[in-house]
């Protein structure tokens, strides 16, 4: 289970790093999303860098596994929080599904992680 929940680590670092970036650049996209379910422009920046930090946790939880299983709870919840905002919208399946899924691996991985100690 170690090595899955290594994988797991990076990948998800990866990807949050990546949706962070995209905030940070302002991608036309991502904005418009953002602004559809409520997000105000000023507080797109600190989502992108709780999503750095949910990251850079999950890497540090490599080494140190409580830091890493808080980080990928609260990528977790993080991610749960951007499902309640398309819901509240009535948004369908494919635009929050992706944040589903990726709330659900998150909590797999703190699960992981924590089976690892």
């Amino acid at each position: 289970m170690q090595i899955v929940s290594v994988v797991m680590s990076v990948l998800l670092a990866i990807v949050a790093w990546v949706s962070a970036v995209g905030k940070l650049q302002k991608k036309p996209q991502i904005m418009d999303t953002m602004a559809h379910v409520g997000v105000k422009p000023n507080q797109i920046p600190v989502l992108a860098y709780l999503e750095i930090a949910g990251g850079l946790g999950l890497l540090v939880g490599l080494a140190y596994s409580s830091i890493g299983a808080l980080a990928g709870a609260g990528l977790s919840l993080y991610f749960l929080g951007a499902v309640v905002a398309h819901l509240k919208k009535k948004d369908g399946a494919a635009l929050f599904g992706p944040a589903l899924f990726l709330a659900l691996l998150n909590a797999v991985n703190a699960y992981f992680i924590v089976q690892s100690f």
